[in-house]
């Protein structure tokens, strides 16, 4: 099972192998305090799509197509995530930004769009649900 949570909230038992998925570490956070197993920042967009997005709702559907673009050259961190499942059976994607939908809307896409795993669908409906 993969699940998502801020980076920010209180780690706990339950989530497996924490991997953070952002580019830039989280403010204020020690690596004692966040308890992050990896740190993928390959995965999260890169620093010039980043800065063009600048988290203007207007550029959000041109941002959507450019980072499926850059995922595609990440495949290897992708099957990465999914190996790790099932070895640790638990994995948690770690995000830090307030607007959650930026990355991991977009990983989860990838990562399942072949899977027929129903709760990986009930996953993504909850992420959509809850970033409106």
């Amino acid at each position: 099972m993969i699940k998502i949570k801020r980076v920010y909230e209180k780690p706990s038992k339950d989530d497996g192998f924490r991997i953070l998925v952002d580019r830039f570490w989280a403010r204020g956070l020690t690596k004692e305090e966040a308890k992050i197993n990896l740190w993928l920042k390959e995965i999260a967009p890169s620093n010039e799509l980043r800065k063009w997005f600048n988290h203007d709702p207007e550029k959000w559907n041109s941002f959507k197509e450019k980072y499926k673009k850059e995922l595609k050259g990440k495949e290897e961190f992708l099957e990465q995530i999914k190996k790790l499942e099932k070895g640790k059976g638990i994995v948690t994607l770690l995000y830090s930004s307030k607007d959650e939908d930026i990355i991991i809307q977009l990983l989860f896409q990838k990562l399942f769009s072949n899977c027929d795993n129903k709760h990986y669908g009930v996953l993504f409906i909850k992420i959509k649900i809850n970033s409106t």
